[in-house]
């Protein structure tokens, strides 16, 4: 089958090709760039939530979704680029609310993380992800520029909603975050980022109510959202005082402490507070439907909480992805939480849990990856096993696609332009190798990732940067 599709491609030469103009550098990615294009016979899972459709044809003309339907009844374009769907799927390109462009550096016992410009952005394209938001900057200016670069088709990557740096107060010890230390740094933070491109903020651990609430203020009124990793405010707190997302499931609520000090973050109380809250206790059933109520997203990143013993040492198969350095750096800490993580998995357990009661009851949830921790979680490689990891967690697979589709495009409010495959649609879309009914790691085996209605070569992209994660 891979052979008679690369056959098929080869035709590409008499086809007309898009408008868009790429580097040479993009060019070699590239691998469909015509004007019409009909994937026939394949299995849609469209995102929306609804059932899996078989024997479907899709149209792709230029950079839109033409048509899709039926392959016995739907009429192919006589001059379309044919690609034979049969036992493949196709579900839309990946919209993910927690990604970076930086990715865990390892010195002695120091926490780090280092800017990743060049690997990550193809790395994540590669995993199927088209949209992306970065959760979060240590160096917004190289993320605004990798932005402006892949609209231009200077590089190869997602199209990006570029989040402000961390707006933060000292507490962990992180070199690449900036420290406020007053309450009014924050909304000079909002403006000057904004007036240079940023497209949403994010609030971390320390911050105070009174930092949060001129941070809301000043960002909605520039049109923009705001997401938080909290610890010193708790989630009933931030959707009170009407923060648009909260990031890492429900593993970064504070609201379990007993007796909690106002504006204070206690990260070793909180994660004990998670471990010993009991899952069904009234209390998460109180703040689930206090969530939902005010409509505030939770985004989830399970990749980067995921326990060690009987799993892959870095999730999703990345390990050929990093340095050698990088990767025994990760083997070092894998090793030593090998049948000691039990905790952990009590923990992630009852977070997807809590995340299923929370989605299944109308709650608005997205997802992401995460690209820190232990170092165990690599963009791209890490995007595909998302979508593993809910389906393991609970979910049904079509939930699990919708939650990495069409729900991030909602929270970014495109929701009318991508996320599903619909008529009318952007042609964002990821033709897989296999059937995701019977085995979700075929998830893994992508193949082409349309763009804009430009294919790409997931297999490319990926051999393209193995070795370099950890240096650039």
């Amino acid at each position: 089958m891979k052979t008679a599709l690369t056959l098929t491609l080869s035709i590409l030469i008499g086809f007309q090709l898009n408008a868009q103009e790429f580097t040479n550098q993009v060019k070699t990615f590239i691998s469909v760039d015509t004007t019409l294009v009909a994937i026939t016979n394949v299995t849609v899972i469209d995102g929306t939530g609804n059932s899996i459709r078989y024997n479907q044809t899709v149209i792709i003309n230029e950079d839109k979704i033409q048509d899709i339907g039926d392959s016995t009844s739907i009429t192919v374009p006589q001059n379309a680029l044919k690609i034979d769907g049969t036992n493949k799927t196709v579900i839309p390109g990946l919209v993910m609310l927690h990604e970076h462009l930086f990715y865990t550096k390892f010195f002695e016992n120091w926490f780090s993380v280092g800017q990743m410009t060049f690997s990550f952005p193809r790395l994540y394209l590669a995993g199927g992800v088209t949209t992306m938001r970065t959760a979060g900057s240590i160096q917004p200016q190289s993320d605004l520029n990798v932005k402006k670069w892949i609209i231009a088709g200077k590089m190869t990557g997602p199209k990006m909603d570029v989040t402000s740096p961390f707006i933060e107060r000292e507490g962990a010890p992180i070199a690449e975050l900036g420290f406020i230390e007053d309450t009014d740094e924050v909304g000079e933070i909002v403006n000057f980022w904004a007036d240079r491109g940023v497209t949403s903020f994010k609030l971390y651990n320390n911050i105070t109510r009174e930092d949060m609430k001129l941070c809301i203020k000043q960002a909605h009124k520039r049109g923009m959202k705001v997401t938080g990793h909290l610890c010193s405010v708790t989630y009933e707190e931030a959707s009170n005082l009407g923060i648009d997302n909260l990031e890492h499931g429900f593993m970064a609520a504070s609201d379990f402490i007993k007796d909690k000090e106002r504006d204070l973050c206690d990260p070793f109380e909180a994660r004990n507070s998670l471990t010993n809250e009991p899952v069904d206790s009234p209390q998460i059933s109180t703040l689930i439907d206090l969530l939902i109520k005010n409509g505030t997203t939770i985004t989830s990143t399970p990749n980067v909480f995921e326990p060690y013993t009987n799993r892959e040492l870095i999730p999703g198969g990345g390990e050929s992805a990093v340095t050698p350095e990088v990767l025994k750096d990760v083997k070092n800490i894998y090793d030593r939480m090998i049948d000691k993580d039990s905790l952990n998995l009590a923990r992630f357990n009852k977070n997807f849990t809590w995340l299923k009661r929370f989605y299944d009851k109308g709650g608005k949830l997205a997802a992401g990856t995460d690209p820190t921790g232990a170092g165990r979680t690599v963009a791209g490689y890490a995007n595909q096993h998302t979508i593993e990891l809910f389906v393991e967690g609970g979910f049904g697979l079509t939930d699990a696609i919708k939650i990495c589709t069409l729900n991030g495009a909602t929270y970014l409010e495109q929701q009318d332009s991508i996320g599903t495959i619909e008529s009318g649609k952007i042609a964002d879309l990821i033709l897989i190798d296999g059937d995701l009914e019977t085995n979700i790691k075929n998830i893994r085996n992508m193949e082409i990732i349309f763009k804009d209605g430009i294919g790409f070569d997931s297999k490319k992209m990926f051999e393209s940067v193995k070795g370099k994660v950890g240096l650039n």
